[in-house]
């Protein structure tokens, strides 16, 4: 499939600025992005589903903060993807502990974990806040010898934490097939072998039973299927929930509390939310 590279550049190109510009855009069918302060934001969308007019009216209600936003395509032939994200994906480390970098990556030996992903179209780099605050918290959690689920995997780059937190078992789910194979890749190459990848959502959980559920979703998929997550947690086990801004945490708290969840802790990002339920 062939992609087209949406360059979207403007002044004080700030993280969280960055972050409304892909608020903007993610209504359209862009299926990766990548942030820089220096270079603005890059989408990626299928070439027939690209449209100027269709990207200029998701940012409408945002364009007077933006006068001088400069947009340039370029297309991406299916065999140049991995270039393109050798040239857009930088490493990131998050705390002390998590070091996330592609194959083409230096190692870095400071930090306790190295993930090694190589994201394709998938969602999942560690750069962008949700992640970031996935990570975080994960960093701080007892996994040890816990089963785990992580839906709406993306790359598997937090299933594939867990299994390093030393998780028992951790199932990797996502509905999109690029996604799933892309989760694949990247568990075999970081020699992971108790992470199950499954092309599935809500529905291919019933029955089964997890200590620890990650969903770094969206707030209108997770309002959804919260329900079905609760019934596949353990007592006392523990839901990891992020995908939405900070306005939309408390819609989110009523409806787990509603759901038996107890909150534990939340960290924020340039307006975006982890939140941490427990049941009791």
């Amino acid at each position: 499939m062939n992609y087209q590279k949406v360059n979207l550049i403007y002044d004080d190109m700030e993280q969280e600025r960055n972050e409304i510009i892909i608020a903007m855009l993610s209504q359209l069918p862009f299926e990766s992005f990548t942030e820089d302060t220096d270079n603005g934001v890059t989408g990626y969308i299928p070439n027939e589903a690209y449209c100027y007019d269709s990207i200029m009216e998701a940012l409408e209600p945002v364009l007077l903060s933006f006068p001088k936003l400069e947009i340039s395509t370029e297309l991406i032939k299916d065999q140049n993807w991995n270039e393109a994200w050798e040239k857009n994906f930088s490493p990131i480390t998050i705390g002390s502990a998590c070091h996330i970098r592609a194959p083409f990556h230096p190692e870095n030996s400071d930090c306790e974990h190295e993930i090694i992903i190589e994201p394709k179209m998938s969602f999942g780099t560690g750069h962008h806040s949700t992640t970031f605050l996935m990570i975080d918290i994960m960093s701080e959690m007892n996994f040890a010898y816990k089963s785990v689920l992580d839906m709406g995997c993306g790359t598997g780059v937090l299933a594939i934490y867990a299994s390093m937190l030393n998780a028992k078992h951790v199932t990797a789910i996502d509905i999109d097939s690029w996604a799933y194979e892309n989760s694949i890749e990247n568990i075999e190459r970081n020699h992971i072998a108790n992470v199950d990848a499954l092309e599935g959502d809500a529905a291919d959980i019933e029955g089964k039973l997890y200590d620890i559920i990650l969903a770094n979703i969206n707030r209108n998929i997770l309002l959804e299927d919260m329900e079905a997550y609760v019934d596949c947690l353990k007592e006392e086990g523990q839901i990891l929930f992020s995908g939405f801004y900070t306005e939309d945490l408390p819609i989110i708290q009523e409806k787990a509390l509603s759901l038996g969840l107890s909150f534990v802790q939340r960290k924020e990002k340039n307006n975006w939310v982890a939140a941490l339920f427990e049941l009791l």
